[in-house]
């Protein structure tokens, strides 16, 4: 199987690399294995050195990188230089941070002296998403590194020269050769390397199908994993929402990435009183944004990353419809080269439509009518998904208590729903377990262990 590399822009093909032998991947997870139990003997303020100086070349290549995502995924651009300069960020949060994190926890018993040390698994195997090509890794990636962890890393087949850029980064960083180990295999073999006594855990970002594959397997082998398997993030617009803000807050929470993210705002759950204006003024907003180039200034939205991508966002659009739901905007695939998208709006989205119970990866606003509060906050736990949420009201307080009600590992008032080093990130339900993140994602891939001294 050859992986290639396709513009999103045009269609066309950029190059193709040679999938890895079944030789050539044992050799490299010996390479990560060796590399593993040399890693882990470093002390942490060696580890966060090596962090530190990929967060320097993260910053300098930043315009390079975020030239590769658009050529590769159609990312924007200013938004692939945000990605890079995130990921920055939280190499240094972990390095200024792991030490703390992992420090020994002492729990005064009968010993002369007990204590929970936090020691590293291993190899994790990380099998990795196109739609943020650097900060999926990062984000569980700059924990597990200080941690003492390895990382054989499994990216998306769309993004092959993305992957081997992550390689070269850390090569020029001057890492070890194998703590990040890169495999070009299908997902037909992703099983055998799950199975591998190479490999200490796994984490995946992808799919509830992807992840329920994922999980089988790692739990046949007794193995640990994190899974963020995507989301159907409710947006909940009150009465008393400042009309304004929350329109222009949730047009920027639906289309970053071309609205190709786990945690972007799919369903709007705006109660009658406020309905109708709220449908107008998304409407309008929506129709200010302009498709185009990644690389052109003023483009609110690039082309898709594949072409079964927009088969499947514009195949679910036209299910709503047919299902009873109204068009407001869009809809229509345009007559242009590339996998474009044009910004759409439903409404009148209920409850087993298309738009409502799968996850629209694409700029496709689902608006969910609800007569109050109470049936608002029904509609947003009425979903298999459990990632993020957001409620929009003048009243922080009532913002905060249905925050409290809303089936979601992260919920923002008034505000986009969003990851932060600081803070842990994941889901439930079929948007995962696990977090990654904050002092709770570095401790996801370790050995918590006591030890006891008479």
């Amino acid at each position: 199987m050859e992986f290639a590399s396709v513009s999103p822009l045009t269609g066309q093909l950029l190059r193709r690399y040679e999938e890895h032998s079944d030789a050539e991947v044992e050799q490299r997870l010996q390479q990560a294995v060796a590399a593993a139990q040399r890693w882990a003997e470093l002390d942490i303020a060696e580890r966060s050195s090596y962090l530190r100086r990929l967060a320097v070349l993260l910053r300098e290549r930043a315009q390079q990188y975020a030239e590769l995502f658009a050529e590769e995924m159609g990312k924007l651009l200013p938004q692939g230089i945000a990605e890079v300069e995130k990921c920055a960020w939280v190499c240094d949060y972990y390095a200024d941070n792991a030490e703390a994190f992992l420090r020994p926890e002492v729990v005064p018993t009968e010993f002369q002296r007990s204590y929970v040390a936090f020691e590293p698994l291993g190899c994790i195997l990380a099998i990795m998403p196109w739609n943020f090509p650097f900060w999926q890794v990062f984000r569980f990636g700059a924990a597990a590194l200080m941690a003492g962890n390895t990382i054989v890393l499994k990216h998306a087949p769309n993004v092959p020269a993305t992957a081997l850029a992550l390689e070269g980064l850390f090569r020029d960083a001057g890492f070890p050769d194998g703590v990040l180990q890169l495999l070009f295999v299908n997902t037909e073999r992703v099983g055998a390397l799950i199975e591998h006594p190479a490999i200490a855990a796994v984490t995946l970002t992808g799919s509830p199908r992807a992840g329920q594959a994922v999980a089988s397997r790692a739990g046949a082998a007794l193995k640990k994993c994190v899974l963020e398997l995507g989301g159907s993030d409710p947006y909940i617009v009150l009465e008393d929402a400042e009309l304004e803000a929350t329109v222009e807050t949730c047009v920027t929470a639906r289309l970053i990435n071309s609205g190709q993210s786990c945690i972007a705002a799919k369903r709007f759950i705006v109660v009658e009183p406020i309905r109708k204006a709220f449908e107008e003024a998304l409407v309008e907003a929506f129709r200010q944004c302009r498709m185009g180039s990644p690389y052109e200034s003023g483009v609110a939205l690039g082309p898709l990353a594949r072409q079964d991508l927009r088969d499947t966002l514009h195949r679910q659009v036209v299910q709503s419809l047919e299902q009873g739901a109204r068009l407001l905007l869009g809809g229509q695939v345009p007559n242009l080269p590339g996998w474009f998208y044009p910004p759409t709006v439903l409404t009148d989205v209920r409850p087993g439509m298309a738009a409502f119970e799968e996850e629209t990866f694409g700029p496709v606003a689902a608006i969910v009518p609800a007569r109050d509060e109470a049936e608002a906050i029904a509609l947003a736990n009425a979903s298999r998904y459990g990632l993020g949420a957001a409620v929009f009201t003048r009243d922080r307080e009532r913002g905060e208590r249905i925050a409290r009600r809303l089936h979601a590992g992260s919920c923002f008032v008034n505000a986009y729903v969003r990851s932060d080093p600081r803070l842990p990130f994941g889901g439930i339900k079929h948007s995962g377990y696990g977090r990654e993140l904050s002092h709770f994602g570095i401790r996801e891939f370790v050995n918590i262990k006591t030890v006891c001294i008479a």
